[in-house]
């Protein structure tokens, strides 16, 4: 028995999710008959596909080789109907971006606003985690990422640089210690990142002001400004991320300023598909722009 496409869209769910049910909501199919075609798919390939591990639903040597060919039949079939579409217009259907909480939150909600506006069919999905995102199981389409991955078929892209500033509430700065330089933080409560939670080495932001331990540490950026925001202390903010935070100001920008970057992650093979590659276009300058406006008005 050959396999069927409708069973191997199946196989991509499972293997993405690594859960039935989660596949199951994903495709709006029950999960029972995701598991009966999950057999069905093993059956004609005489080998396991899945072995169930605590975490949920791992793939065997077998599946991680099936992986890549539904992968790329999958991508053959978006071609397809984009080429057979003819369509040179709006875009639309679903597209999914993942990105750190502090580009979800501050940058992503205006740039895919007005994507949206302007292609009234799009659906546009943003995934907003504090850790790296796995584009071969199709957490998304496509990833804005703090640092360039150097392993994987995949293209990369720069967006743009971004400034990070200390920072801190006026009503924080107006009982506090003095602050005349960066020896004073000592004397300062510090908002920062959880130490074994920080994903990518260009989030290690305490390090550059010899801060080893800070007083409220989180690994959201939206936690940690609103912890400044509210008076919890000074933390390193994104430039981008202060007019969203009244009261919020930067302190100490001539002794310290920290320059980052913002990348475009995509698959290798998404390359093909006109219709990403608009959408990557439009959010890149979107990108750019909202960063230059959100950090003229820091």
């Amino acid at each position: 028995m050959q396999p069927q496409w409708d069973d191997l869209r199946i196989f991509l769910a499972v293997a993405r999710e690594e859960s039935l049910s989660a596949a199951g909501r994903r495709l709006n199919v029950d999960p029972a008959t995701v598991s009966r075609r999950i057999s069905r798919l093993e059956e004609a390939f005489a080998t396991p596909l899945f072995v169930k591990s605590p975490t949920g639903y791992a793939l065997t040597d077998a599946g991680q080789r099936l992986m890549g060919h539904a992968v790329r039949i999958e991508q053959s079939l978006e071609l397809a109907a984009e080429e057979l579409s003819g369509d040179p217009g709006g875009l639309s259907g679903q597209i999914r971006i993942g990105a750190p909480d502090g580009c979800a939150n501050y940058l992503l909600p205006q740039v895919c606003n007005r994507i949206a506006r302007a292609n009234p069919d799009l659906e546009i999905q943003i995934v907003a985690l504090p850790r790296v995102f796995s584009l071969s199981k199709r957490e998304a389409d496509m990833v804005v990422a703090v640092s360039p991955p150097s392993a994987g078929r995949l293209t990369v892209q720069k967006i743009t640089d971004y400034k990070l500033h200390l920072a801190g509430s006026r009503g924080y700065l107006d009982q506090a210690p003095p602050l005349a330089g960066l020896d004073d933080l000592k004397r300062h409560q510090i908002v920062g990142y959880i130490a074994d939670m920080i994903f990518d080495k260009e989030l290690d932001y305490l390090s550059g002001i010899g801060v080893e331990m800070p007083v409220i540490a989180s690994n959201s950026v939206s936690v940690q400004i609103n912890c400044v925001r509210i008076g919890g202390g000074l933390g390193i903010v994104h430039d981008f991320s202060i007019p969203f935070n009244e009261g919020v100001c930067k302190v100490l920008e001539a002794e310290f300023s920290l320059t980052r970057s913002f990348y475009l992650v995509r698959h290798q093979d998404d390359k093909k598909l006109e219709r990403l590659n608009r959408f990557s276009e439009a959010l890149c300058e979107g990108i750019r722009e909202e960063v230059t406006r959100l950090e003229a008005l820091a």
